[in-house]
């Protein structure tokens, strides 16, 4: 999150009007009904679509691309889009309440921590569809959309150990929520699979918005031999971005190519596609096809794409290379199983 100067990056980023994640397979106990939700009757037949972020839409991560995914849905079904900016639950489910009052078909949630706030105005308001990226929470018209960016950190940790000199990495991350610990964990995993002995320094802000603190954890990693980091904490991750440009060590970047933030140290992205996502589901509330369900999209899908930086391709060994390929193949064809952490499902 040469930074093409960090300095004339981070302002472009902050002006860009672009609107910071993650392991349950099973499906939820109690059945969503087929039915799907009749839609909203409103008087000018208007497709409404909101969007709650849990940070800035400028962090050109997690946020970001979440409103490239709304003004997606806004550009190919000429919908009505909203967004609002929430950092508590109580301001989570006044935003739900008012959108779905306001006759939003479909209002998104962008993260973990929005499941609860979703299931419960979700019975208030039937005929509203809330989705949050993340989490096991399901209701007739209620889903979470689980993005399997740890298979791209699984295969960043395989890189960081095959490139690393120091045997070690260090992973700053935002909240300590189970999406993020769970690409962290895959992340040390990858590089287990290569090196047993190698080592992963995790990293907690408590929030996501802190440059300042980001930069300060990321000098503090590389102070403890950490010669290549991997942050995963919205628009605070700049500051790590920041850190590794000045102590001239590598970097990943994690939701959004973030590889030319930092061209010179950015190895290479996981990148979440999630403008598409947004609108797989925008056209199925529109044509009254959805269902509550758990959508798990990876990488066979071709939503989770591991991007690499070319100006630095020449810094991983080809024999390193198809090592990763190898390993990517296996993940998409199901031989290769990433690790992650359980999200148990919400009963209603």
């Amino acid at each position: 999150m040469n930074l093409r100067s960090f300095v004339t990056s981070f302002c472009a980023l902050t002006l860009v009007s672009l609107a910071a994640c993650n392991s349950n397979t099973s499906q939820p106990e109690q059945a969503a009904t087929s039915t799907p939700p009749a839609p909203q009757q409103t008087s000018d037949n208007k497709f409404r679509v909101a969007l709650l972020t849990p940070g800035p839409v400028s962090d050109a991560g997690w946020n970001a691309l979440a409103y490239e995914g709304l003004v997606k849905v806004r550009d190919e079904l000429k919908a009505e889009i909203s967004q609002v900016e929430t950092k508590t639950p109580a301001e989570f489910e006044e935003a739900f309440r008012d959108y779905a009052s306001r006759h939003f078909q479909l209002i998104f949630g962008h993260g973990f921590e929005f499941q609860d706030a979703a299931a419960k105005v979700s019975a208030d308001f039937p005929e509203s569809v809330f989705i949050t990226t993340s989490g096991s929470t399901v209701r007739r018209n209620v889903a979470p959309i689980r993005f399997m960016l740890e298979e791209a950190t699984y295969l960043m940790g395989m890189m960081s150990a095959l490139v690393s000199k120091t045997g070690k990495a260090g992973a700053i991350g935002g909240v300590e929520i189970p999406p993020l610990k769970s690409t962290f964990m895959a992340f040390e995993a990858g590089a287990k699979s290569v090196n047993p002995n190698f080592q992963v320094i995790v990293s907690y802000l408590g929030n996501w918005e802190d440059v300042g603190a980001a930069k300060q954890a990321a000098t503090a990693l590389i102070e403890q031999g950490c010669d290549i980091l991997i942050p995963n904490a919205d628009a605070a991750s700049l500051g790590a971005f920041q850190a590794a440009q000045e102590k001239k060590v590598f970097m990943l970047g994690t939701n959004k190519n973030q590889n030319d933030v930092a061209p010179d140290v950015t190895l290479a992205s996981g990148v979440i596609d999630i403008p598409s996502a947004f609108l797989q589901i925008a056209q199925e509330v529109q044509k009254r096809t959805f269902t509550g369900r758990i959508l798990q999209l990876g990488m066979k899908e071709k939503v989770i794409t591991l991007v690499y930086n070319p100006a630095l391709r020449d810094r991983i060994p080809p024999e390193a290379q198809a090592r990763l390929d190898t390993a990517q193949q296996q993940i998409i064809a199901g031989t290769l199983t990433v690790p992650s952490v359980e999200f148990s499902p919400v009963k209603p």
